[in-house]
């Protein structure tokens, strides 16, 4: 799997990378976590779990790794594995985020599993716990979820602690979610500093099922921006394991697209994200070797222009789908 150039970062990133979401903690939302987990959720487990998908990605040739402060242990998870393993920094990508607490105290079911708040105490503490676990690996901080709603892109303390860091030759970022991905892009994507574009790099939802916010993501990348995509399986939507009644007759679709191309309906799925130009990385999110296997078939998987239209016919409406993703249950 070769390294390609970031946007105008100066970072390098694989096709494919491998996003943490899953791995550091005991309670998401991905259909079917539990399982992955044997629900043995002791940390010594969940870590030993952990680096043994952490050491497949990297057999596979994936170099780009993301966590984020509120996965966890996934920060602690991936330093000890990197130090471990005594990956050379220039040989890896790393990227984190701040934003949201976590709040499920090592628990399945919480009240909150997360709290959100970008304000600039909370990047200044995370920062600090980000750095001090995943330096000198960390390139990329990002914005956890940035809305025009939560007021972040409007903070000039933030905005300015972020220019900051910048400075100092971090590259700075921001991961979008729910139905407004596409404003909350083109308004970070007026910001600058110094002359220069602020953001270098931008996270987003983009899927068979979700897919509005393509047209942006294009103008950034032409801009210059990175752009990583996560979600690419809708939290399992796309896999074998969506039982949905009312998704029977798009998995039965996908399946036969799967089983003439002699893969998987991942493997499907994540193959037509990495035929977009503008997708400079798209994450799995495996929590387990077996899926990060299936995961990285897509790189072999060959999609024609016909099967994308095909496909293309699976699009839910952005309130739709941000609706049907709030309603996953942590399990």
């Amino acid at each position: 799997m070769n390294r390609r150039k970031f946007g105008n970062s100066g970072l390098t990133v694989t096709p494919i990378g491998l996003g943490l979401a899953a791995l550091g903690r005991p309670g998401y939302i991905n259909l079917g976590h539990s399982q992955d987990l044997h629900e043995n959720y002791d940390m010594g487990a969940m870590e030993e779990n952990a680096h043994a998908v952490l050491d497949a990605a990297w057999a596979t040739g994936i170099r780009y790794f993301d966590a984020a402060r509120s996965y966890g242990r996934a920060e602690q998870f991936l330093s000890s594995w990197l130090n471990s393993r005594n990956i050379v920094p220039d040989e890896v990508t790393v990227g984190s985020k701040w934003g949201y607490t976590y709040t499920a105290d090592w628990q399945v079911q919480a009240e909150h599993h997360e709290i959100k708040e970008h304000s600039q105490a909370v990047l200044k503490r995370q920062w600090r716990e980000s750095s001090d676990l995943l330096q000198p690996y960390l390139g990329l901080y990002q914005i956890h979820s940035a809305t025009l709603e939560s007021g972040v892109l409007d903070n000039m303390d933030v905005l300015t602690q972020l220019a900051h860091l910048r400075a100092g030759g971090l590259r700075v970022g921001l991961s979008l979610s729910g139905p407004h991905q596409t404003d909350t892009l083109r308004r970070a994507m007026e910001i600058s500093f110094d002359g220069h574009m602020l953001f270098s790099a931008v996270q987003a939802t983009w899927n068979l099922l979700a897919q509005e916010s393509g047209e942006a993501l294009q103008e950034a990348s032409q801009a210059g921006m990175g752009i990583i995509i996560k979600e690419a399986l809708a939290n399992g939507r796309l896999t074998a394991r969506n039982q949905e009644t009312a998704f029977k007759p798009q998995k039965t679709m996908l399946e036969n697209i799967a089983t003439k191309l002699y893969t998987t309906i991942d493997a499907i799925a994540l193959a037509v994200v990495l035929a977009q130009p503008w997708a400079d990385v798209v994450l799995s999110g495996a929590a387990t070797t077996t899926q990060l296997n299936s995961n990285v078939a897509a790189l072999e998987a060959e999609i024609r222009d016909e099967t994308v239209e095909l496909l293309a016919r699976l699009q839910e409406s952005p309130e739709n789908y941000w609706l049907k993703r709030s309603q996953l249950t942590w399990n």
